[in-house]
């Protein structure tokens, strides 16, 4: 199993969010941490991209001992198949994007655990479609052939950037599996673990502040008591709950309509 944590600095609302500060270390370190905890995870690594920019960011990887790939900036469909590539994973990709700083490696394992107890049976397995879990626990497996079949075939900017919705936007194509959250609750639009805005870092960092000191693997329970525990916290970024990618290509997406988004 490969597991690929997708970074770049170059993010227009909060530039360079993956090196924000996280009790003591960069936020891309933390959460490179969290998914090495996963036990399925395997083989973990970051891949940026070959921007003069990223050349930080692949020195951070480099200074904590975290393998990196680089590849197209604007291309993520391709970056992970060249990553697969370089890699020499024939069999199946992680894909985990670097702004879940706060995501549960027993969420990761349980969703890689249903594509490896049914191998053979899914080309794409996922918590996303449709989401349940709190936003920022992504986990997106998919067989290495199917990578393939993707890169060799999606043509929209959409499939190309955000790497999967050609899987999951062509269910006639390939098998697909979707692992929902055990409590049969859905806080996928109501709680917002994600980094994309300051207040999401304001967010993430008092609940690392509060957790992390005396339990370094906490856990999404552990999260959610601190919410109600802490209301304060949870009100850091809650008008932000709800808001991604989706808002921008509702005209263009088939399987994804206006209630898995919200708009700013």
């Amino acid at each position: 199993m490969l597991t690929l944590i997708q970074a770049r600095r170059g993010s227009s609302r909060l530039p360079d969010k993956v090196s924000l500060d996280l009790v003591g270390r960069p936020l891309l370190v933390r959460q490179v941490e969290r998914v090495q905890l996963a036990a399925r995870a395997g083989h973990v690594a970051v891949i940026t991209t070959t921007d003069p920019s990223d050349d930080v960011l692949a020195d951070l990887c480099s200074q904590y001992g975290i393998e990196v790939f680089r590849g197209s900036a604007l291309d993520l469909l391709d970056r992970h198949y060249q990553a697969a590539l370089h890699f020499g994973e024939t069999e199946a990709v992680v894909k985990i994007p670097s702004d879940c700083p706060l995501i549960d490696p027993a969420i990761i394992d349980k969703v890689l655990g249903v594509y490896e107890q049914t191998k053979g049976q899914y080309d794409f397995v996922s918590n996303l479609h449709p989401a349940t879990y709190p936003d920022g626990n992504d986990v997106e497996v998919m067989t290495f052939a199917g990578l393939e079949t993707a890169w060799r075939e999606a043509s929209r900017p959409l499939e190309r950037e955000h790497t999967t919705p050609f899987f999951w936007e062509n269910p006639e194509r390939f098998r697909l599996a979707n692992v929902t959250w055990e409590t049969g609750l859905n806080y996928s639009m109501s709680h917002r673990f994600t980094i994309d805005y300051a207040a999401d870092y304001e967010f993430i960092k008092a609940v690392y502040e509060a957790l992390y000191p005396a339990n370094p693997s906490f856990s999404l329970d552990d999260i959610l008591t601190l919410l109600k525990q802490r209301p304060d916290i949870y009100a850091l970024n809650a008008d932000l709950a709800g808001v991604n990618w989706y808002r921008n290509h509702l005209d263009e997406l088939k399987t994804v309509d206006a209630g898995n988004t919200k708009q700013l």
